[in-house]
């Protein structure tokens, strides 16, 4: 059983922040088509649990629909300022104000069965979202308050949407909110195994913490009364300021995939990826190449070349071109294409393990981050600029949709190296498909390079 006091401080955010399983916390590939429902213990569950995820999905064009189950209103009991009805009365218009922050046309439903009295009408509760989940087209991901949360009507609603996440088949996921004020790191009952990260956008932390913000009643005093004092202190506040949603995933995490994988790949298909035939990777090349600061480089590292049709148009412009790939019957296809072209070395090497030896004046990481967990893609990223020899550049290029597939999402990548580099952003390049960054240790423009600026 656990107990604790919601408006005491609670474990301080830096506890969490600074603890090395929390920081290499698997990333999760948010499912972002298709039909998602939030459900939420209480009014503001679902700012605090997912506003990011929110944002998220409404910025990709498929808004959740979010369920409220309880009505609120005990979380001022004895409050001089507002009886029960009015404060059950002002939590949905919290709740209304601050889902549009983040997800203005997500559709809102608000049950209303009584605060802190959930496991008392869980027939009720099992009914109603029973009837709302069936209502429409089939629920694709159906994310819900954690059952190990700590409190009781976050229990209840947990139970109720896993036997029905499992009735509908639908990926199914939770949100922690109380475990961060009454656990420690060490807690035994905190779920590293199963915990997940939601990288956010910029623009999705800025609205969820508008968000926020919104639900004043529980962040703000209702009077000078002490029973109406913020049910969520201002510390306790500060564990949702982050650029992450942290859920609780019923699926093991992703491991870095091997050279078995891409070899099966390549066996079953000649040109997999489509190198050879598509408009959208001959595009894609000539937007890296374009992207390139400098005309000519001396010594180039490409991370990941597949079957070579990159490599023979970086040839062109480098005096040693070292091409590596994880899988040997890739390789093989990429020396028959680079065969006329000297100045290209091919291996079969896996940057999991280990980057070539050597320096470099240019190195490319392109569609190849999202192959491996958090963990190694740290170590891959510093190995990398370990090698980029002094005023070098380094370029990385990825596919913008997530693949269930894949450890990591090219947002993650992209992400996470801004944020650990000591490199100079010099080119960033966003769209639907694709993003693709320019880093360099010069860090003047090309103009500046030339002498035109």
């Amino acid at each position: 059983m656990v107990t604790f006091d919601g408006r005491a401080p609670g474990t301080p955010a830096e506890a969490w922040s600074a603890d090395p399983r929390f920081r290499d916390l698997p990333a999760l590939a948010l499912r972002r088509t298709g039909r998602t429902v939030v459900v939420a213990a209480h009014p503001d569950d679902e700012t605090l649990g997912v506003g990011g995820i929110l944002a998220e999905l409404a910025d990709a064009g498929c808004p959740a629909e979010v369920v409220i189950v309880s009505d609120g209103s005990a979380s001022h009991p004895g409050s001089p300022t507002l009886d029960p009805d009015a404060l059950a009365g002002r939590r949905w218009a919290e709740v209304v104000d601050a889902v549009h922050v983040v997800s203005p046309a997500s559709p809102i439903t608000m049950l209303g069965h009584p605060d802190g009295g959930l496991r008392e009408v869980r027939d009720a509760i099992d009914a109603d979202l029973r009837a709302l989940l069936n209502d429409g087209p089939p629920v694709d991901q159906l994310i819900a308050t954690w059952r190990g949360d700590g409190h009781r009507d976050h229990r209840i609603v947990g139970e109720v949407c896993a036997a029905l996440a499992a009735e509908l088949c639908c990926t199914f996921l939770e949100y922690p909110i109380w475990l961060w004020h009454w656990a420690t790191p060490d807690d035994p009952r905190v779920p590293w195994d199963r915990l997940r990260v939601v990288e956010l956008a910029d623009r999705s932390v800025v609205r969820k913490h508008r968000a926020v913000a919104a639900h004043t009643t529980q962040v703000a005093p209702l009077s000078s009364d002490p029973t109406d004092a913020p049910t969520l202190h201002p510390a306790f506040l500060r564990t949702f300021d982050r650029d992450v949603e942290i859920v609780v995933s019923q699926e093991p995490a992703r491991p870095t995939l091997a050279g078995e994988f891409f070899d099966a790949t390549y066996d079953r298909h000649d040109d997999p990826w489509g190198y050879t035939d598509r408009w959208y990777e001959e595009r894609k090349r000539a937007l890296t190449l374009a992207a390139l600061p400098d005309d000519r480089y001396r010594d180039v590292l490409e991370v990941g070349c597949g079957i070579g049709v990159l490599t023979a148009e970086l040839a062109q412009r480098a005096d040693h071109l070292l091409a590596v790939d994880v899988s040997a019957a890739a390789v093989e296809r990429a020396r028959k294409r680079v065969v006329d072209l000297p100045q290209v070395h091919v291996q079969v090497a896996d940057v999991a393990d280990a980057v070539p030896a050597g320096s470099f004046d240019l190195v490319v990481l392109s569609e190849v981050g999202y192959y491996v967990d958090r963990p190694t893609l740290d170590r891959v990223l510093a190995d990398l600029r370990a090698r980029l020899a002094p005023g070098g550049t380094l370029l990385v290029c990825h596919w913008h949709h997530p693949v269930d597939a894949y450890p990591l999402t090219g947002d993650e990548v992209h992400r996470r190296l801004r944020r650990t580099t000591d490199l100079t952003l010099l080119a960033e390049h966003r769209e639907k498909d694709l993003l693709l960054d320019v880093y360099g240790d010069d860090p003047r423009s090309v103009a500046q390079r030339t002498g035109l600026a």
